[in-house]
């Protein structure tokens, strides 16, 4: 990548959440609490789904992916951002922007194709009988789609944008990198970098998420079809599916769609996609597993006998 061609600009400034002091040592506290959570409880659904034969399935293996790239998601910039609250100068140096850029857009594309994978639940609900053999063939191919997904996606981003001439102001309004943000602080005219934007991120992400629409909506009338009884249990699991899911995409449709204007609101909405849906993915898709659960408690046990025989003189 050339990274040369920053003209005047060595460095972006955040402006973060807020300027109140007070504001930002509870920001440090609450959002320390929340990265802390999301980063132990996808680690600790990895860890299960790695070391637990019984989890070794396609639906887990899909699950232990989402959880790895939850917990890469909300890696890329929180920790900045929690040490910048206690910090004066919220300066970011130009690679350190682009990088984040990088992995916002891998991370995202990666997560997009992992979340609108309800391609194992429909066959498991459609075709149960045929579910282990169709999906031990594609579980493997729908997580290499995923990163390859979020590696093209995130190097089309970049293509333009690290050959952007910055000489003028150099504020970014957020607590990261973002690109419609970014781009805007160039001297030359962006709006055909901004039409790409809207092409390749903010109209992907709507189209995906009313395929995502569509793939539930089989789901429930299938399950409707067929048993009376399972179908509460469907509607409320797909119900808590569907809400992780518009959290994620609402804030991104909202800001990528709309990449030539910025909404006081643009910041809150980056909390959901960037920090919120990956502390809510573990507990909604996978805490709430019955299988997943008792795993945990017998991985702990498993732990704790051997911390204990070890102790024993």
């Amino acid at each position: 990548m050339a990274w040369s061609n920053q003209s005047m600009v060595t460095e972006f400034i955040l402006q973060g959440l807020s300027s109140s002091w007070e504001l930002q040592i509870f920001y440090f506290l609450f959002f320390s609490i929340v990265y802390a959570a999301t980063v132990l409880g996808n680690l600790l659904i990895v860890f299960t789904v790695v070391s637990e034969p019984h989890l070794h399935s396609p639906m887990y293996f899909l699950l232990g992916n989402l959880s790895l790239t939850d917990m890469s998601l909300a890696s890329f910039a929180t920790p900045k951002m929690i040490a910048d609250f206690l910090s004066e100068n919220k300066a970011i140096s130009f690679k350190g922007c682009i990088t984040q850029i990088f992995f916002l857009h891998l991370l995202g594309g990666a997560e997009i194709v992992l979340l609108i994978s309800t391609f194992d639940r429909c066959v498991a609900i459609c075709k149960p009988l045929h579910y282990s053999t169709i999906m031990s063939r594609e579980c493997v191919g729908l997580v290499a789609l995923s990163w390859t997904v979020g590696i093209c996606h995130a190097m089309s981003q970049l293509a333009f944008t690290v050959n952007l001439d910055f000489c003028g102001p150099n504020e970014v309004d957020s607590f990261f990198c973002d690109l419609p943000l970014v781009i805007k602080l160039s001297c030359v005219d962006t709006y055909i970098l901004g039409a790409f934007m809207i092409s390749t991120s903010g109209m992907i992400a709507l189209v995906c998420f009313i395929l995502l629409v569509i793939s539930y909506t089989i789901i429930l009338v299938t399950v409707w079809q067929r048993s009376s009884g399972g179908s509460s249990k469907a509607l409320s699991t797909c119900s808590a599916h569907f809400t992780v899911v518009t959290l994620y995409f609402g804030p991104c449709i909202f800001i990528y769609v709309w990449p030539f204007t910025n909404f006081p609101v643009d910041k809150v909405l980056s909390l959901f996609y960037s920090i919120f849906t990956p502390l809510l993915n573990p507990v909604i898709y996978t805490l709430r597993n019955k299988d997943v659960k008792d795993c945990m408690r017998k991985l702990s046990s498993r732990i704790f006998k051997s911390s204990k025989t070890d102790h024993t003189p």
